[in-house]
């Protein structure tokens, strides 16, 4: 790779992301790839006090709007301090979650619409996306299932199966408008069978 290659990861609550997360940055710096990891909202000292806030039950009314322009304020933090930095260096980014999550959550789940979600998304990130988007796509009931033995909920996990399903759609939906940066993965398989997925994307996209 001759430049910097940026890897998001998607999927609703359950998918398997982060155990799936590990393997990647594993296997790219196996393959002496040097990686920068990170997450969303998060990923830097202000996106991080950021996240808290979006993710704790007590917030539970905290408004749509509210909820998407924090999401960008914490992703354009992240941008400015992480992303673009490491890109400009020649790094891999493999980040989890990106902006397809707020057309996923915010736009579908809370039902704000993509248009205004793209409003946003072209103020904060202008033209910058991922080179390669894993869409981690499982069940709702399955992923729930999953959750469930987590421990306690935050706030997104205590929404109802209708907002799931809404997220889900509008993700297979931003897969099936954007083949050329999607890459659906059946996540509803045992982890090895999932990760022999995800290990014939990166072959192929970063010819290794």
């Amino acid at each position: 790779m001759k430049k910097g290659f940026f890897i998001s990861l998607e999927g609703g609550e359950g998918a398997g992301k982060s155990t799936q997360n590990r393997r990647i940055v594993e296997w790219l710096t196996g393959h002496g790839k040097i990686v920068v990891e990170t997450r969303e909202p998060g990923g830097t000292v202000v996106s991080e006090q950021i996240r808290q806030v979006l993710l704790d039950t007590r917030n539970a009314g905290l408004n749509a709007t509210a909820e998407l322009l924090m999401m960008f304020a914490a992703r354009s933090q992240l941008v400015q301090e992480v992303i673009l930095p490491a890109l400009a260096d020649d790094k891999v980014i493999v980040c989890d979650r990106f902006a397809d999550a707020s057309y996923a959550y915010q736009g579908g789940g809370r039902q704000l619409g993509v248009e205004t979600v793209a409003v946003v998304e072209q103020l904060v990130l202008k033209d910058l996306q991922p080179d390669l988007t894993l869409l981690f796509d499982v069940p709702v009931d399955v992923g729930m299932t999953r959750v469930a033995g987590r421990g306690e909920a935050d706030r997104f996990e205590v929404e109802s199966i209708r907002f799931f399903e809404r997220v889900r759609n509008t993700y297979l939906e931003r897969a099936w408008a954007n083949p050329q940066r999607f890459r659906v993965i059946d996540a509803s398989l045992d982890e090895t069978k999932v990760w022999l997925q995800v290990e014939s994307v990166l072959k192929a996209e970063l010819g290794l």
